[in-house]
């Protein structure tokens, strides 16, 4: 037990005092520490605290919590010391916050106003780093960083990338590639993971909301949306609704009153993408091709492939992502469905997902991608939110049904489950036995295997959750026997993506995902097979999965981008 505050707050083991304050809902300011935090390293020392018996003032996020302690978190001398160091990092800080894209939620400024600096005591040399926009994902303004180092342990210990770090010395230090290049030829794989950690504007998302918005306003522009499964179920976190459903249609309804002419379902795309892997990884396991095969549905994981394992790219699915198999088929067929009156159609995606961004513009499918924030951001441009939308609004056929195996993809191992539950189907004729929930697909493990008779064949399986936990996979992947295995990018799957709202934590993870299976378990089709829609396009258009035509839409080649 310690006391904290004159409260008596009991410690787990290996908990340092900022966590067990933070378990008990005591606050202590801090910049560097975040949760997942690998090795926190009192870079900003804003978390000082003093404890008894302890004449030094004491980095709570590396001090071990222990039996008698008695710490207090905002003592005169505390606050103080804290403001002095804010003021430090404010002296050689931009002056843009008007003009910031994180005005508003940007934690050094929460800091600075809960401190009560309202003026500027200590002037620093500005820097004047230049601005990297040379990634189709990330801007990237060293200038805005303060050396927090969040996005360093990110990319190491979390993701397992190691793209970024810190370089230079004294004022010159900044975070940066090696040999500071742009991102877009470096090691990053467009995750995103470390913009959700930054706690300034150093990085952000390359925004595509005014390039919709100058698609809206163009006469000769058919502006259409589709919307991946997490969103909705995180939208729902500051909306008055009570589904997926609902919230689907309410931003459909939303989308329209701002121009939209037609809102689809990318979990309709994710049901045709079962359809077509299903299928390749039945082919593969009959006929002995390459195994096991790896999804393909998360774009960090590809673009990790192609630069640090391009000798696993025969094992990659050849399937495109749900997202670029809806695009494919709304430039190719939704003309036919519909009157255009002339006008070129201009594709958006709304996806939890940075590394999409990328993907929209490597393969062509999809004409600009919208993040979760940026999606709420567009909508407070046209003065509006989702209590004053309005109307709801149905999504649009022929792209509109989804069954709830398409509405898993958007967390941890629904990719795994959804191909399951249709490759016994299709294997046996026959459902699962104790219905299509697979509980060991689920839960936020960072690797699960498994196994599973289908039809009398054994067969292994393997659900990565967060890329930091492939490379495990990937150094003991000889003599494994896997068949099959998806592998997520961001850490709890795309509800914990890179395009998610900056407070997503784990016990926000684990709401979305619940929302998501709950819509799973309340769905009349369960089993991507079972979606009219999916099987009305293929009669009319595609023939069969793997057939001719959706090779031609549906899937896609890689590309070696490894430089050795």
């Amino acid at each position: 037990m310690i006391t904290i505050n004159d409260k008596k707050v009991e410690w787990k083991s290996g908990e340092t005092v900022l966590q067990a304050a933070q378990r008990a809902g005591i606050d202590i300011p801090h910049l560097c520490a975040f949760e997942g935090s690998p090795c926190p390293q009192a870079a900003c020392r804003v978390c000082m605290v003093e404890v008894e018996k302890m004449p030094r003032l004491q980095t709570s996020c590396t001090l071990a919590a222990q039996d008698g302690m008695v710490v207090r978190t905002h003592t005169p001398r505390i606050q103080q010391a804290r403001r002095n160091i804010v003021e430090l990092l404010l002296a050689s800080h931009p002056d843009d916050c008007l003009y910031c894209p994180r005005n508003g939620n940007c934690e050094l400024a929460k800091l600075a106003s809960d401190l009560g600096i309202r003026g500027r005591r200590y002037s620093g040399i500005k820097k004047t780093h230049p601005v990297d926009i040379s990634s189709p994902s990330i801007v990237r303004d060293p200038n805005k960083c303060i050396l927090c180092g969040r996005c360093v342990a990110t990319c190491h210990s979390i993701q397992g990338v190691g793209a970024i770090d810190f370089a230079g010395r004294g004022f010159e230090t900044r975070v940066a590639p090696a040999f500071y290049p742009g991102l877009n030829v470096s090691g990053c794989i467009f995750c995103g993971q470390c913009l959700r950690v930054c706690p300034t504007g150093a990085l952000m998302e390359k925004s595509h909301v005014d390039d919709v918005i100058a698609a809206l306003a163009d006469p000769q522009v058919m502006v259409v949306a589709q919307v991946a499964p997490a969103v909705p179920a995180t939208l729902m976190e500051g909306a008055e609704v009570s589904s997926i459903t609902e919230m689907l249609e309410a931003l459909s309804g939303a989308l329209r009153r701002i121009g939209f002419e037609a809102v689809f379902d990318t979990s309709f795309t994710a049901d045709l993408t079962i359809m077509e892997e299903v299928s390749e990884l039945i082919e593969r396991v009959k006929t002995g091709g390459v195994l096991p095969m790896f999804t393909s549905c998360s774009p960090g994981w590809v673009r990790y492939v192609e630069l640090y394992r391009p000798e696993l790219i025969p094992h990659m699915s050849t399937c495109k992502s749900p997202q670029q198999m809806m695009g494919a088929l709304i430039k190719a067929f939704y003309p036919q469905q519909v009157d255009t009156k002339g006008r070129r159609i201009y594709s958006v995606s709304i996806m939890p997902c940075t590394a999409k961004k990328f993907e929209a513009q490597d393969l062509g499918d999809v004409d600009a991608v919208l993040t979760t924030r940026e999606v709420e951001e567009l909508l407070n441009r046209f003065g509006m939110t989702f209590s004053s939308a309005g109307e709801r609004a149905p999504l649009d056929v022929p792209f509109a049904e989804a069954t709830g195996a398409g509405r898993i993809f958007g967390g941890t191992g629904g990719v795994m489950e959804a191909a399951i539950r249709t490759a016994h189907k299709l294997l046996t004729g026959e459902e699962l036995k104790g219905g299509p929930k697979i509980a060991d697909a689920r839960g936020l493990d960072r690797l699960k295997v498994f196994s599973l008779n289908v039809g009398g064949t054994a067969l292994n399986f393997a659900v990565v959750n967060g890329l930091g936990e492939a490379k495990t996979l990937l150094d003991s992947l000889e003599g494994t026997n896997l068949h099959f295995v998806e592998v997520m990018t961001c850490p709890g799957g795309c509800v914990g993506g890179g395009g998610q709202p900056y407070h997503t934590d784990t016990e926000t993870v684990k709401k979305r995902l619940q929302r998501i299976y709950d819509v799973d378990r309340r769905s009349k089709k369960r089993l991507s097979h079972e979606n009219e829609q999916v099987q009305a396009l293929y009669r009319a258009h595609l023939g069969r999965p793997l057939g001719e035509a959706s090779h031609h839409l549906l899937h896609r080649v890689y590309v070696t981008r490894s430089k050795g």
